[in-house]
Formats: structure tokens, sequence, C-alpha cells
């Protein structure tokens, strides 16, 4: 088993070249989808690595619950026992799965409390669309059964008819394509290993640039959507507090520049993989095989030892 272990602990910090590489040359919906199997999957690996470590270290320690048949002189020889290392991955195990607990649990409460409070408020309701007497500018979506489209009256001024339209299109993109599953996805894997923050930041951008795209589809003008996403920001950023509320379900709003130079550019095309270039290939190698290795190292860590283990359990 050896170093393989330790490997995706380390081995996210490969992914980092793929973020890069999906926000400058993937089509925004394509981003999303890798990026966020990407995370998941490394930082599953990465928790699994913790788990192996604490039963590597632990497991000849008094008092720990594991069969007393694992406690053997025979299976001690054949175990790369780490003391030290088994009780540190416990106290990292223990953070992870708290900062993984929290983050969930702070989900669906905030999930909860903002339809009970978007159901108690007075507001006009059209369809999938509240509008919420507010003086302060905001505009998220607001998952669940049925999902709503959650606007300020002041927003609405802001904004005249088609760029209401696009901002609306924007929001229930965001809906439609589940987005906020997503960027839990990605939030719970940055939780399990903070190497991963950087993709989390990747898939918050692409998912609104996703959005922006089903938008500009919806209008037939990518400019008016740019516009729109300028004033949205603009408007907003004068109400810092709004995300305090049912906004903490809206998707970060991202680099705005950046969002609107790209509505000002071509459309995207849609492919699965960049072009080709020494650079690009050099980066998508790198994410790929880093992807891999931590894979294949935490299955064959994995394997090797519930087979040590399980030799040495009495059936």
């Amino acid at each position: 088993m050896g170093v393989f272990v330790c490997l995706p602990l380390v081995l996210p910090l490969t992914a980092l070249p793929i973020a890069r590489l999906a926000e400058q040359h993937l089509h925004p919906r394509s981003a999303t989808r890798l990026l966020a199997v990407v995370g998941v999957l490394l930082a599953l690996c990465s928790t699994l690595c913790l788990g192996l470590l604490m039963v590597v270290g632990t497991a000849q320690l008094p008092g720990n619950p594991l069969p007393d048949s694992w406690s053997d002189p025979q299976v001690r020889a054949a175990v790369p026992y780490e003391e030290k290392a088994g009780i540190v991955a416990i106290g990292a195990l223990a953070a992870v799965l708290g900062a993984c607990g929290w983050t969930v649990y702070r989900h669906v409460r905030l999930r909860i409390g903002a339809g009970r409070a978007l159901a108690a408020a007075p507001s006009v309701v059209s369809g999938d669309i509240a509008v919420l007497p507010d003086p302060e500018p905001y505009a998220y979506a607001l998952p669940g059964r049925p999902g709503r489209v959650v606007v300020s009256t002041a927003m609405t001024e802001c904004l005249d008819a088609r760029e209401r339209r696009a901002l609306i299109a924007h929001e229930r993109a965001h809906l439609a394509a589940r987005h906020h599953r997503c960027l839990l996805a990605v939030q719970l894997a940055a939780r399990a290993n903070p190497f991963l923050l950087p993709l989390r930041t990747a898939v918050s951008f692409s998912t609104e640039r996703w959005a922006d795209e089903e938008a500009a589809c919806a209008v037939g003008d990518r400019r008016v959507v740019a516009v729109a996403v300028g004033k949205a920001a603009l408007y907003s950023h004068r109400a810092p507090d709004v995300s305090v509320g049912f906004a903490a379900f809206a998707a970060p709003a991202g680099p705005v520049p950046r969002r609107v130079a790209a509505l000002l550019a071509p459309v995207p095309p849609v492919r699965l993989w960049p072009p080709s270039s020494a650079h690009v290939a050099l980066a998508a190698l790198i994410a790929a095989v880093g992807t891999a290795a931590s894979a294949l190292s935490s299955l064959n860590a994995a394997v090797t030892l519930v087979g040590i283990l399980h030799a040495a359990t009495p059936l």
C-alpha cells in the first residue's frame, strides 16, 4: 500500500489546470459538469484516504472498536502501522465530516427558511415568478417544488422590459439546470479537501455563464443580456444584505466584467474537450492523470487493506 494511500490528499492540486482550461475553452455547460464530476471524485478519494489512514494507524490501539483479531502480530507486520498518522487522520476526518455536515445542515435550513419567508411575504406571484415589494434591488432563483424566480420591485424598476426578460430567463436557467446541486456538490468537495477550492470558484463562474448563455438564447440578443447583467450587478451591489436572506440560494455573481465580455463575444462552441494546443494538452493531461491516479491509488489502498484485515478476521 505504502505511499499510494496518501497520494489522494495532494493529487487534487493537479485538477487546478483543468479549472482554468475549462473556464477559458469549454462551453459553460460542459465546464460545469466536468468540473463538478472531477471535484466530487477527487473529494471522495481524499476522504477515503483519511479513512484508510485512520484504520491503519489505530487498528492496534487499545480500546478501538475493531475486531480483536486485527491486532494479531501477523496483521501488525503486514499493515504499515503509523500511530501518529492515524491519530492525525482521525482529527482530519472528523473535521471533514463536521464541515460537510454543517454545510448540508445550513443549506437545508436556509432553503426551508427562505421558502417559508417567501410564502409569508406579501408578493405578486405569476407562474414561477414572485415579485416582492422591496426597495432593495435583487433577483435570485429559489429551488424547490415548485422553484421560484424571486425579484424585487426595485430591480424591476432598474431594467427595461427586454432586460427584465433576460434577467428572468437567467434565473429560470438556474432552476432548470439545477445549478444549486452542482454548487452544493463542489462546496462539499472543497470542505473535504481545501485544494479543491479553485474548482468551487470555477463552477460558480461557469454556472453563471451557463445561465447567461441560456438567457441569450431565450431573448435572442446577447447584447441585451450583457447590459442586463451589468446593470443588475451595479444596482445589486448597493444591497449587500440581500445575500443574508433569500439570495443565499442564488449562484454567486462571478466576475461581472468577464461575463459581459463573454456575452459580447461570439457564441462559445459546444464541445466536451478543448481545442488542441501544446499548453492546453499539457494541462488536460496533468489533470486527467492526477484524477486517475487519485482514484486508482485509493482503490489500490482500499483493496489491499480490506484483503489484509479480512484475512485476519475469522468467519
